[in-house]
């Protein structure tokens, strides 16, 4: 299994019906803030000082009842020294209530934001230790809403605990001055508290499959559209928009008939708290009307007891809110659990083995995916270290399959391969820019000095990003959307240069340069690069005539190993492939000339 974490501890993802309901809420609650018990413990206080005021202000308000209007009433006149009293212990309480209010609000959100935080760095920690292989099974959108929406929906129920807390003082204290002021309306106010949590109990219940199943259906929709609009070239190009539509509305479907049960169990659950304590405050009034007429209790205790259980009503309320957000809370956080208790697959890189040269070794090197049809069968080759080596094929003899084993990317199903002890670096046919500028896309965040920039731009005759408006500080866009496909793979080239790479694999890497650029480029890492092991697939004559030798692949198998010249003489099938590809380059060039032609007779 994966490296266990402190969550780990504290909260099994697997739910346990044995466990109850109530203990999973606790588990999860504890799990949540012993990463900030801290900033939730001041929020907690808080709280519980806002609820011993609101309890207090109840007494204050008899006072005011029996001390100031009653008298007033009855007697004509109220002592100024009575009045000043009472008064100011109405506004000394009413203060620290609302330090207590602001330091509540403003810890919790902390401890939200910090839990949040937290959870995510997890989570993102966790995707960037799983290697290649791993990544290829997911769904991005799905990962991206875990790292996101999951993390935000796991520590919701942070946001009214601190509150729910302080409610809970509030009602510890109030039942007691209720008891005290009267003990059998008292006890009326008190029985009203366990029907509206156990009203809150069966909404939990019943609302919970609701939650887990929009909170899934909510990843699958992110990953579909993820998947859509990183495609939306393609999509539009064979007008499958509307396939595409019809895809995601059945998904948003889904998603929306489960959100719009969770809503009609919760205002179901919404009105019964809104009727259930109004009812019992009638109830309140009446009897206390009666205890009043029987000489029991006065008007000022009748009217604290009222105002006492009018107080508790929102706060119950809010409380209900808490245990609301539980089952959308472990729904997000069972998805989470889900992702982090899975265990870290091995990389690929650490079985490779490593020499003190510049040589690679592959020995009787096989793949499969997922055990299938072999890509590559019993590889055997010795790439010589200083040395350009073309590797050449034709569609799907294996040559990328091969360079990504090189890198470490995929493992090998069976056989060894041996590099170089130093870096390893790769280019792929189609790089990937972020969208940010072109100094971050070749450091990627490391201290990397201009000059080797500078250099690393010069190698991959990229000197063109001197004449962007902003110069290295330029921003490329989206997936480098603002660049030619030439300049994406020349910066892309450079990123791996700034690293001083011992071995640089390239996968047809300038493909989109012209015979003229590329061939300057090849030239260039020749000269500046004389003790680096380049490996490059290649389909242009032109280019793989440059190289020091040829790995010649046809169906996962090396057919032959040796110079251009020597495979052209020696191999039939190695020459027709390359008159294959002098065929396909001539009828490419011929067919933009007729573009080109046709386009200036139209003007």
């Amino acid at each position: 299994m994966g490296e266990k974490t402190e969550f780990d501890a504290t909260l099994d993802a697997t739910p346990d019906a044995t466990r109850g309901r109530l203990r999973q809420m606790l588990r999860l609650v504890r799990a949540l803030i012993r990463h900030h018990e801290g900033a939730f413990s001041i929020a907690v206080g808080g709280a519980a000082v806002f609820g011993v005021c609101t309890a207090l202000s109840a007494a204050v308000v008899r006072m005011i009842t029996d001390d100031v209007i009653r008298p007033r009433f009855e007697d004509g006149s109220v002592p100024l020294g009575t009045v000043a009293w009472v008064l100011g212990l109405l506004v000394l309480v009413g203060l620290v209530r609302a330090v207590g209010v602001v330091v509540r609000r403003m810890w919790a959100t902390r401890t939200v934001w910090r839990a949040t935080d937290t959870i995510s760095t997890e989570v993102i920690h966790r995707l960037a230790q799983q290697p290649v292989p791993w990544h290829r099974r997911q769904s991005t959108g799905d990962l991206i809403t875990r790292a996101g929406v999951d993390a935000e929906a796991a520590t919701a129920v942070l946001s009214p605990l601190p509150f729910t807390t302080g409610v809970a003082v509030m009602v510890l204290v109030s039942s007691a001055l209720l008891l005290i002021t009267d003990l059998w309306l008292g006890i009326a106010a008190i029985c009203v508290f366990p029907v509206v949590i156990g009203m809150n109990v069966r909404y939990q219940r019943r609302v919970d499959r609701y939650f887990n199943l929009a909170q899934e259906e909510l990843g699958q929709l992110s990953a579909a559209v993820h998947e859509s609009f990183d495609g939306v070239a393609v999509v539009k190009s064979f007008g499958a928009e509307r396939r595409e539509t019809e895809r995601l509305a059945v998904i948003a479907s889904r998603l929306r008939q489960a959100r719009l049960q969770a809503v009609r169990v919760r205002s179901t659950f919404e009105s019964l708290l809104d009727g259930v304590p109004t009812a019992a405050t009638v109830l309140l009034v009446v009897g206390g009307a009666h205890r009043v007429s029987a000489g029991a209790m006065t008007v000022g205790e009748v009217t604290s007891v009222v105002y006492l259980f009018t107080l508790l009503v929102f706060p119950l309320r809010l409380f209900g809110f808490m245990l609301s957000e539980v089952p959308h809370s472990m729904a997000g956080w069972r998805r989470i659990r889900s992702l982090l208790d899975q265990p870290v697959v091995s990389d690929p890189a650490e079985g490779l083995r490593h020499a003190h040269d510049t040589s690679i070794e592959l020995q009787d090197v096989h793949f499969s995916h997922d055990g299938e049809r072999e890509v590559l069968t019993g590889v055997n080759a010795h790439v010589l270290g200083g040395r350009t080596t073309a590797v050449v094929g034709a569609t799907g003899a294996g040559k990328t399959t091969l360079l990504h084993i090189i890198a470490g990317l995929v493992p090998a199903t069976a056989g060894s391969v041996t590099v170089p002890e130093g870096g390893v670096r790769l280019v792929f046919q189609e790089p990937f820019l972020l969208a940010d500028t072109v100094r971050e896309n070749i450091t990627l965040g490391h201290a990397v000095p201009t000059a080797d920039i500078e250099a690393a731009l010069a190698v991959a005759e990229a000197s063109f990003v001197h004449d962007l408006p902003a110069g290295l500080d330029t921003e490329v866009g989206e997936r480098g959307v603002g660049l030619s496909g030439g300049q994406r793979q020349r910066i892309a080239l450079a990123r791996a240069l700034v690293r001083h790479p011992q071995v640089l694999l390239l996968d047809d890497t300038t493909s989109a340069l012209d015979p003229t650029t590329e061939a300057k480029v090849l030239a260039n890492l020749r000269s500046e690069l004389a003790d680096t092991t380049l490996v490059a697939v290649a389909s242009r004559p032109s280019t793989i005539a440059l190289a020091d030798d040829v790995l010649y692949l046809d169906a996962g198998t090396v057919v032959a190993h040796g110079t251009h010249d020597e495979l052209l003489a020696s191999v039939p099938s190695y020459r027709r492939l390359i008159e294959a590809f002098e065929h396909d380059r001539e009828s490419l060039d011929a067919a933009v000339a007729s573009v080109g032609r046709e386009a200036v007779s139209d003007e």
